[in-house]
């Protein structure tokens, strides 16, 4: 049995969870599509890169990493059915997404969780050292957020999906109360306009780093007291997974994987009613992390 990947190559996640399986599961997988008898749809959104008929004639599992219900356009409504015409298996990470795509398809659906890299994600320092390397306050309270939260086709609309407009309203509730000390957040990605913006308008101090590497993510992880979840719909978001193995505290919305790996009492829709709890994600490490993956493929093939 071979399994064959699609990589998106925007250097986004999915291109690491690709390099990943391939390293790890190199006697299982090949790079050459015509060899395989399991194409992995891992980045669903660029499967027509791939010929129609080709697909038909070999296995399918399609990832589907979350779909925002009040952006599913009739357009998507019919690209996904076509799609469905050549998938035998999908595969999601949570019981939303699971709900949503089970709506849309009578096919078989695996829920199986993310794998968790500790070998990329890990501890490099102090918390003290580590904000003195990347001049942050020694004395503040440090909230997080790394990801993309403003809309591409004017750089000043909200993601909505994303909750950076709960985000900065958490913060700025923390601010207010200054509790347990001074609040500082420490930004990075990009497109994070909006949030900008409005800590500028609220006179909270903040850091920001544009589209760093995961090195450079992996330090700032370890200089942080919290990290909000406040999107309103997600896959993941990695970010559960990667204070989970940093050992950074979260509070989170009722979203994603959240009540796979947080505790009720640090999940609440009301950030400022959830209690901080680091994610427990060690049931995922690698390679165990694969385990369940090597099973859904099996289950395509003699």
């Amino acid at each position: 049995m071979k399994v064959f990947i699609l990589p998106p190559g925007e250097d986004w996640i999915v291109d690491r969870f690709v390099k990943e399986w391939y390293s790890d599961n190199a006697e299982i997988s090949t790079y050459n599509v015509l060899e395989a008898d399991v194409i992995w749809l891992l980045a669903d959104w660029c499967w027509n890169q791939l010929p129609y008929d080709l697909l038909r004639s070999k296995h399918v599992i399609t990832t589907v990493h979350h779909i925002v219900p009040e952006k599913f356009s009739e357009k998507e409504r019919q690209d996904f059915q076509k799609r469905d015409q050549v998938t035998d298996l999908y595969h999601v990470y949570n019981e939303k997404t699971f709900e949503f795509v089970k709506s849309l398809t009578s096919k078989n659906i695996k829920l199986v969780h993310y794998w968790a890299n500790q070998n990329i994600w890990k501890k490099t320092g102090s918390k003290s050292s580590l904000r003195l390397k990347y001049d942050l306050p020694a004395d503040k309270f440090l909230i997080g957020s790394f990801q993309r939260d403003t809309e591409g086709f004017d750089l000043i609309s909200p993601k909505l999906e994303k909750g950076p407009d709960l985000f900065v309203d958490f913060v700025e509730h923390k601010s207010s109360i200054s509790v347990p000390r001074d609040i500082h957040v420490v930004l990075a990605g990009w497109r994070r306009q909006y949030v900008i913006k409005r800590l500028q308008d609220a006179k909270i101090s903040f850091s920001y780093f544009e589209r760093p590497s995961h090195e450079v993510i992996n330090d700032l992880y370890q200089c942080l007291d919290l990290y909000p979840i406040s999107a309103r719909c997600e896959g993941g978001p990695q970010a559960l997974i990667e204070c989970g193995l940093l050992r950074v505290p979260v509070v989170s919305r009722d979203v994603g994987i959240s009540r796979q790996v947080l505790p009720d009492t640090a999940i609440n829709n009301d950030l400022r009613l959830a209690e901080p709890e680091i994610p427990h994600v060690t049931d995922w490490l690698l390679p165990l992390g694969y385990k369940p993956y090597i099973e859904m493929i099996n289950l395509l093939t003699p």
